[in-house]
C-alpha cells in the first residue's frame, strides 16, 4: 500500500476510487507514455538539438535543446541515487523559477522521487510544517535562501541531505550540487520503479487558515492534465509558450513547463512576472500562447495605461495568440479592459490544485462573437466546459446535481483528480463525502445548442456572504465595484455583524491619481438592493493575494471590526 493510501479507511478509499472514474470510459485520454522519465528521454532522442527551456530574466538568456536539458537531468538524478534516494522518498525546494529548478523536479521524477515545492514567500512555520508533514529527506536550496534553511535546520525531522543549485557557495555547508554535477555521469539510470502511479508531488494549498493540506498527485495525473491540454489546444512543436507564474504551483509547472515538453515544444521561464518585460520578451522570443492569472491582465492593463494611449510595437505586434487565463476570479470588466488594450484574446479556464490544474476550458475553436457572450453575457466569465479526462457538475449539500442555472458546489471526477490530502482523514471524508471531489467553490452553469454545459464560478462557499440568512456572492459586488470611475480593483467583504450575523463592506485600491471618496463608492452601488450594497468602504495600496495571484478576501474581514455593532439603514 502507498503512502497515500495508508491514511485512508476502507470507505473513504471506495469513494476516492469512484472519484477517479469517469461517466463515459470511453473518454479516457490515450497517454502514451508511462512515465515522466520515457516521455522525456523520446524527447531528447527525437529532437535533440530542438531547445526546450529558454531562460530570459533583465538581460540574461540561456537556452537548453532537449538533449542538453535530458543530460542534466540524468546527472542530478544519479546524484539523488547516490544519496540513497530511491523511489517513493519525498524531496523539498527551496527554489524560485530558474533551469536548475526545473532540473530538479525532472531528475526527481526520474527517479521516483515526491516532489514538495515550497513557496519561498510563505513563512518558515510553514515550511517547516510541509518538508515535516510531507516526510521530506532532502531539500534543494536556492543560494540566497541558504541562510533561512539552515537557521531551520533544528526544526526539520526528517530531512538528511541539503543541496545548494545554482552553483552555490564555496563556503556554504550545503552540498554543492553545480560541483557535484561536474562529476556525475550523464547516462540515465536502469532498474528504476517508477510507474503510472508513481506519486510525483505534494503541493500544500495556500489555505487562508489553519495548515495547509498536502495534495497528491501521482506522475499519470501530470501526463493525464497535459496530454488534455494539449488536445484541447492542438498544440504543436513550433508553438513557444511565455511562463511568467511561479513553478512551486500546479499551473506554472503542469500548463507552462510539462505541456510544452509533452508535445515537443518549447518554453520561455522568467524568474517572475515583469509588466515592463512582458511583452517584450514575447516578442523577441516568439511566444505565440502563455497562461496567467487574472491579477498579471490588471497589471497589463496598469502598465499600459501609464504608459499612454498608444501602445509599442512590441504590444501591436505581438505574437502571442492568446492567454490561458484562471487560478483566480477573472470578472468581466478585467476581460473587457484587457481585451481593448490589447490584441490578444482571453481562454478563461478553471481548476484546483486537486485536479492536477485545469479541469475545463472555454473551446478553443468558438468564433468570437460566441466567445465573447460566454465571457461578458451571463454576470460572470464563463470557465468553459469539462475537458475529456474529467466530469463536471453542479451539487446540492446532499450530493444532488441541480437545475441548469442554479447555483450549487462545482464537483469534478476523473483521471486528474487528486490521490488524497495527505495524512488528513477527516478532510478526505468531507471532500470525497459523495464519490466526487468537492471543490468549494460555488458555480452553475448553462447549456448551448450542442448541449454542452458551460460551467460559471461565483465565488467560494466559505466566501459567500449570509447576510440575515440570504446568501450572496460576494463576485457580484465586485463587478459593480470594478466598473466604477476611479477603481483600478475592488473586493466584496462579508465583515461579522451583530444583527444581521454578516453585513458587507468594499475594499477599493484606486487608480493612481483618483480622487475617489467613499460616497463616490457607495454611489455606484446604488443599482443594487440595500442588503446587496457595500455599507462601509476602505481603500487600501494593495489586496493580500496567495503566491499565485489569488485574493485573500477572509483576510480583509478584520479591517471591518469596527463596525460589528453599527445599525446601517437606507438613506
Amino acid at each position: 500500500m502507498s503512502p497515500a493510501e495508508q491514511h485512508l479507511d476502507a470507505q473513504v478509499r471506495q469513494k476516492i476510487a469512484a472519484a477517479h472514474t469517469l461517466s463515459n470510459p470511453d473518454n479516457a485520454p490515450d497517454v502514451p507514455w508511462s512515465s515522466i522519465h520515457q516521455l522525456l528521454e523520446a524527447r531528447a532522442a527525437k529532437q535533440a538539438s530542438a531547445p526546450y527551456l529558454v531562460f530570459s530574466d533583465e538581460g540574461t538568456r540561456h537556452e537548453i535543446s532537449y538533449a542538453q536539458f535530458y543530460a542534466r537531468c540524468c546527472k542530478v538524478a544519479n546524484i539523488m541515487h547516490g544519496l540513497g534516494l530511491k523511489a517513493g522518498d519525498r524531496i523539498g525546494t527551496v527554489a524560485y523559477n530558474h533551469p536548475d529548478t526545473v532540473v530538479v523536479y525532472y531528475a526527481a521524477w526520474m527517479v521516483g522521487l515526491v516532489v514538495i515545492p515550497f513557496n519561498i514567500g510563505d513563512g518558515d512555520d510553514r515550511m517547516v510544517y510541509s518538508f515535516n508533514n510531507g516526510l521530506a529527506k532532502a531539500l534543494f536550496v536556492m543560494p540566497d535562501l541558504a541562510g533561512r534553511v539552515a537557521a531551520l535546520k533544528p526544526q526539520f525531522e526528517t530531512v538528511e541531505h541539503y543541496l545548494e543549485l545554482n552553483n552555490g557557495d564555496a563556503q556554504s555547508p550545503f552540498l554543492n550540487l553545480h560541483e557535484a554535477e561536474l562529476q556525475a555521469e550523464a547516462t540515465p539510470l536502469v532498474n528504476v520503479d517508477v510507474s503510472p502511479e508513481s506519486e510525483a508531488l505534494i503541493v500544500y494549498t495556500s489555505g487562508t487558515t489553519g495548515n495547509p493540506k498536502g495534495v497528491v498527485l501521482q506522475q499519470k495525473n501530470l501526463l493525464i492534465d497535459a496530454h488534455c491540454i494539449v488536445e484541447w489546444y492542438g498544440f504543436t512543436p513550433d508553438m513557444r509558450a511565455l511562463n511568467v507564474l511561479p513553478i512551486h504551483h500546479v499551473n506554472g509547472m503542469v500548463v507552462t513547463l510539462l505541456t510544452p515538453l509533452y508535445y515537443g515544444g518549447s518554453v520561455v521561464l522568467s524568474r517572475k512576472f515583469s509588466a515592463s518585460r512582458f511583452w517584450q520578451t514575447a516578442a523577441a522570443e516568439n511566444c505565440v500562447w502563455g497562461s496567467v492569472v487574472p491579477t498579471v491582465l490588471n497589471f497589463l492593463c496598469e502598465a499600459k495605461a501609464n504608459n499612454g494611449e498608444h501602445a509599442p510595437d512590441d504590444i501591436a505586434q505581438t505574437p502571442l495568440k492568446f492567454l490561458i487565463c484562471g487560478a483566480g476570479p477573472l470578472t468581466i470588466e478585467t476581460v473587457k479592459r484587457f481585451e481593448k488594450n490589447f490584441p490578444t484574446k482571453i481562454i478563461h479556464g478553471y481548476g484546483l490544485s486537486e485536479s492536477t490544474c485545469y479541469s475545463c476550458y472555454l473551446p478553443f475553436d468558438l468564433p468570437e462573437a460566441e466567445r465573447k457572450k460566454w465571457l461578458c453575457d451571463f454576470g460572470y466569465p464563463s470557465i468553459g466546459v469539462a475537458l475529456p479526462c474529467n466530469d463536471m457538475a453542479i451539487h446540492s449539500p446532499e450530493g444532488k446535481d441541480v437545475a441548469e442555472g442554479d447555483r450549487g458546489e462545482i464537483v469534478i471526477r476523473g483521471h486528474n483528480i487528486m490521490q488524497e490530502y495527505f495524512k488528513r482523514p477527516d478532510a478526505n471524508a468531507e471532500t470525497f463525502e459523495h464519490g466526487w471531489f468537492r471543490s468549494g467553490d460555488e458555480g452553475f452553469y448553462k447549456t448551448d445548442d450542442q448541449g454542452r454545459k458551460f460551467f460559471f464560478i461565483t465565488g467560494r462557499l466559505k466566501e459567500l456572504i449570509i447576510r440575515g440568512g440570504i446568501n450572496y456572492s460576494p463576485l457580484e459586488i465586485d463587478e459593480v465595484l470594478a466598473s466604477i470611475e476611479g477603481v483600478k480593483a475592488g473586493m466584496a467583504v462579508g465583515f461579522e455583524h451583530s444583527i444581521y450575523g454578516e453585513e458587507i463592506g468594499a475594499f477599493i485600491q484606486k487608480e493612481e491619481g483618483a480622487t475617489l471618496t467613499e460616497d463616490d463608492v457607495l454611489k455606484g452601488c446604488a443599482a443594487l438592493p440595500f442588503s446587496k450594497r457595500p455599507k462601509v468602504v476602505l481603500f487600501g495600496d494593495e489586496f493580500p493575494v496567495t503566491a499565485t495571484g489569488k485574493y485573500q478576501r477572509l483576510k480583509l474581514k478584520p479591517l471591518f471590526e469596527q463596525w460589528k455593532d453599527t445599525q446601517f439603514r437606507e438613506v
